[in-house]
């Protein structure tokens, strides 16, 4: 199959979404199919081998303008792709980071709106581009944001369209209620024809079919897979012979490192406190700053400022080191985590890990790798790390059990090949 996938790049930020499509883009190609990743808004960024085109569409720079000046609707399409160069966008999208979601509402509505709304001539960029270059087979989107784009590829390319679901309600409760509201009606009205839908997990197809008001046989369940090569190995010695309770995900209040922080806090209070220390890592945004630096505070506070330490990951490599000389993961999310590919980073290399019993960490951890917590609870917390800490053979076990899980349920390939089943079962119909 000739597949397009259009995917959304971050800002330069670390994407769980984007590095999910590039892997599974990747492994659809090693499948035998012809398939191409369509970044939009900014150059992607992941830590394994970019597989997307050289092309970005949506580009950030003339979506917002086009949003804040009718001069930019009307520039001629080559003036534009001077503001689409990927060094360009890489550049301004260190700024981008510092805009909150509920800033972006109208922006989103307009999106939304497609060949209504104030970007149409970037809709019709890539419907033009896909209609005369591509001529795919079957189009994926990354999520509901983009739906835009699609009532003109319905009309003029007539393939079938699927659209992905992995964390587009985190993005549309942070909106005003006025402009959330328009944005679920539009992307209803946008979805109306699609073949279907994707989804990370079972709670999130349940989730969001409630949420867009879609049926739920309409939302298909595809696991998110990870690419093995670079992962396992012997783990390092431990440093001055601390257990180390290890936090990996982008350092935000939606991932609740505050959580971890006070659930680290509870534990070294306790009378039977283990040696231990507390090691985050993973992407630390500007917005987020003043609250990482408001968490540093409590545990300087606590008297723990020395038992704690942040290190940066920018690669593949440096990300595995991190999770090997952890005892345990601990990323206790305040939102319900649609996909959780940290989780599987850390089974690859025998990690255990400690998370809230919601989201897709039930649905993950049927079969053992680590403990549920109830949501929000410190002390709860703190008891979980205390016997993960405290057994090395329960961690061993936990570890070995995870190994195992993604062997066999999350890798790249059994991603690629579940979503190929769903595409060439729809083809049928």
């Amino acid at each position: 199959m000739r597949i397009a996938f259009v995917t959304a790049g971050a800002a330069g930020m670390f994407c769980g979404s984007c590095m999910r499509d590039n892997t599974l883009v990747a492994a659809l190609r090693r499948r035998g199919h012809d398939a191409l990743l369509i970044p939009t808004y900014t150059p992607i960024r992941t830590d394994e081998a970019d597989v997307s085109q050289g092309r970005v569409f949506f580009g950030g720079i003339n979506v917002y303008l086009q949003e804040k000046s009718w001069l930019f609707r009307h520039t001629p399409w080559l003036t534009d792709r001077l503001l689409d160069v990927p060094r360009l966008l890489r550049w301004v999208s260190r700024f981008a980071g510092r805009v909150k979601y509920s800033e972006l509402g109208g922006l989103a509505v307009s999106m939304l709106r497609g060949e209504h709304g104030h970007q149409r001539k970037e809709v019709e960029k890539l419907v033009a581009w896909l209609e005369a270059e591509v001529k795919p087979d079957v189009i994926l989107f990354t999520n509901a944001l983009l739906s835009g784009v699609i009532p003109p590829l319905r009309k003029r390319l007539g393939v079938p369209i699927w659209v992905t679901l992995q964390g587009d309600d985190i993005f549309l409760d942070a909106l005003p209620e006025k402009d959330r509201a328009a944005c679920v009606d539009l992307i209803r009205a946008n979805t109306a024809d699609v073949a279907g839908f994707l989804s990370t997990s079972r709670f999130y197809a349940d989730h969001m079919s409630a949420y867009l008001g879609v049926p739920r046989e309409m939302v298909r369940v595809v696991y998110p897979g990870i690419t093995l090569e670079g992962h396992g190995g012997e783990r390092p010695p431990r440093r001055d012979g601390r257990l180390t309770v290890g936090y990996f995900a982008r350092v935000c209040p939606e991932k609740g490192f505050h959580h971890a922080v006070e659930g680290f806090v509870t534990l070294m209070k306790g009378a039977d406190a283990p040696d231990a220390v507390l090691r985050a890592s993973g992407w630390l945004g500007e917005n987020d700053k003043p609250f990482f630096r408001e968490q540093v505070a409590k545990l300087a506070a606590a008297g723990l400022a020395e038992r704690f330490e942040y290190v940066e990951s920018p690669t593949h490599e440096a990300k595995v080191e991190f999770l090997r000389a952890a005892d345990v993961l601990c990323v206790p999310t305040t939102y319900r985590e649609p996909k959780g590919l940290y989780v599987l980073e850390a089974w690859a290399n025998g990690l255990p890990v400690v998370l809230p019993e919601h989201g897709t960490f039930p649905e993950l951890l049927a079969d053992g790798g680590g403990l549920l917590v109830p949501p929000g609870d410190p002390t709860a917390l703190a008891a979980a790390l205390r016997r993960a800490l405290a057994d090395h053979d329960w961690r061993d076990a936990a570890g070995r059990a995870g190994a195992a899980a993604v062997r066999e349920r999350f890798t790249a390939d059994v991603m690629a090949r579940e979503t190929e089943l769903v595409l060439q079962q729809a083809a049928v119909r």
